[in-house]
């Protein structure tokens, strides 16, 4: 009898009558979906399941600067301290069970945030709103999770970002796996069964600058669901 579907508990912006973070949402939930997962959406303020097999951490608003010793800088930008409490539990609770997490671009920054990381809190010339923008070129670190997932090849990603995070901000614990520019991109808990993040969206497929490399992570995110037992509570 073939296994259940792996539950994944993603995390997304409360809609707010926005029909673009309603295509955003949908753009999240059909990667999940096609590769494999059984989809529980949260919503900060929403139930939360007390069992599942996998954590996404989506996109959207900015962490809030308090939450690693920073104050707001004028261009950051709505903030949701809801929604960045209950992210950082989630991950306290993944990171205990050893479940496979995968964060994309805030929660790339939600994570190294959990780690006791910091932010940029503006980068310009990253996101639409800025002016036009050229594709970015990733290489994945030989070894890492990263390059198991989209290979050893240079690949196309989007920018879709304001805030980002440095090298130097990088928490202790987290090994950079993509670096672009000088900013981190991608990165990884070698402690942990499978623990990626990447600062690019690999659910928006259709992107002309998003490479298929690029949005294989979320296979890889459903095999480690598929076949990693998590730690009991």
């Amino acid at each position: 009898m073939d296994r259940a579907a792996p539950k994944v508990v993603a995390t997304l912006s409360v809609l707010n009558g926005s029909d673009v973070r309603r295509r955003s949402r949908e753009h999240y939930l059909k990667a999940l979906r096609d590769a494999g997962f059984d989809v529980i959406p949260v919503d900060a303020g929403g139930p939360v399941p007390d069992r599942f097999d996998a954590l996404c951490l989506t996109g959207g608003e900015d962490v809030e600067p308090a939450r690693y010793g920073a104050t707001a800088d004028p261009k950051t930008e709505t903030i949701d301290p809801a929604r960045d409490a209950l992210e950082l539990d989630l991950v306290a609770k993944a990171r205990a069970r050893d479940l496979p997490v995968l964060g994309i671009c805030r929660g790339f920054q939600v994570l190294n945030v959990a780690y006791g990381g910091s932010l940029i809190q503006h980068l310009e010339g990253h996101r639409e709103a800025n002016g036009p923008i050229a594709p970015h070129v990733a290489v994945a670190a030989p070894g890492s999770k990263l390059a198991a997932a989209c290979g050893a090849a240079p690949f196309s990603v989007n920018a879709r970002h304001h805030q980002a995070v440095a090298a130097s901000g990088l928490a202790a614990g987290l090994l950079p796996t993509a670096t672009i520019g000088g900013v981190v991109e991608a990165f990884e808990d070698p402690s942990q069964r499978w623990l990626v993040a990447v600062q690019w969206h690999p659910e928006r497929a259709a992107d002309p600058d998003m490479s298929a490399a690029g949005t294989r992570i979320f296979g890889a995110f459903a095999d480690a669901a598929m076949r990693q037992p998590a730690r009991a509570r």
